[in-house]
């Protein structure tokens, strides 16, 4: 069930609750405006294989992000890794436009813009979606004809996380993958990671989610607390004091969404 800690700071599970299904896919909204966010939403897209029902978005920005094929095996590729290793069969259609896509790749989808994803299997291909400003409806499935036409358009709207160079804050690091360089004026999103232990308590002006993609540790929100690891939906009030805490022996990553967009590196300490 899920959690929710101080100033309503929300902790989740990815598959927690009933899904939505249609065709090859099913969908898991965790949190949104009905969960008490103001203008944020997290949800998490299963795409068996085969082609996908097409998705319209709605009047917003919309992220997407491809985990790793191992993620639930406990087992995501580093930056490096992933370097090496592309998976080229596996291709996601805007509009039109077909774009080979990787493991850790962050997607922008434009207002408006539909969308579709072509899994060659033998597996399933997992989303994290976020649309900001989140427009509190279910997801809007289209009946449209889905081009399989290869993207002549140099404005790739894909982000790999292995071509990011790291940022350092500290003992830690962030890479940012869509931001205003892709051409998402209101959303940033980013991968990062934390070493073990418990870095200060702080607070930003806007509202975050988070996906745990490796480690374990506990969510701290104020004095209240509960653990997270892999699949942990985290939900950040504008304004509230919170931090991750690091609560194993080698590396927690995540990733993280925030609206309006900025600089993951900005911080108000308490």
């Amino acid at each position: 069930m899920p959690v929710t800690l101080e100033g309503g700071c929300s902790v989740s599970q990815m598959r927690e609750g009933e899904s939505l299904s249609q065709g090859t896919l099913r969908v898991w909204n965790r949190i949104g405006r009905e969960t008490g966010a103001q203008a944020i939403s997290l949800r998490v897209i299963e795409f068996s294989p085969g082609l996908s029902p097409a998705i319209q978005n709605d009047d917003c920005d919309e992220i997407l992000y491809v985990l790793d094929r191992e993620f639930e095996r406990g087992h995501p590729a580093s930056p490096s890794e992933q370097s090496e290793r592309q998976d080229p069969s596996a291709t996601v259609m805007i509009d039109g436009a077909r774009y080979p896509i990787d493991s850790d790749t962050g997607i922008y989808i434009r207002p408006k813009q539909t969308f579709a994803l072509n899994n060659p299997g033998p597996t399933s291909i997992l989303l994290i979606s976020s649309q900001c400003p989140d427009p509190n409806r279910a997801v809007q499935f289209v009946n449209t004809a889905i081009n399989q036409v290869d993207s002549k358009n140099n404005d790739v709207p894909l982000v790999r996380l292995a071509d990011q160079k790291a940022q350092p804050t500290a003992d830690r690091w962030y890479r940012v993958l869509i931001d205003d360089k892709v051409g998402s004026a209101q959303v940033t999103q980013f991968v990062g990671s934390i070493p073990p232990g418990r870095a200060p308590d702080h607070f930003h002006h806007y509202e975050e989610v988070l996906f745990i993609l490796k480690g374990e540790g506990r969510m701290w929100a104020g004095e209240t607390n509960t653990p997270i690891s892999s699949g942990s939906c985290i939900y950040l009030p504008k304004g509230q004091v919170h931090c991750v805490e690091n609560t194993g022996d080698g590396e927690l990553r995540l990733l993280g969404l925030f609206y309006p967009a900025g600089s993951p590196s900005v911080r108000y300490d308490v």
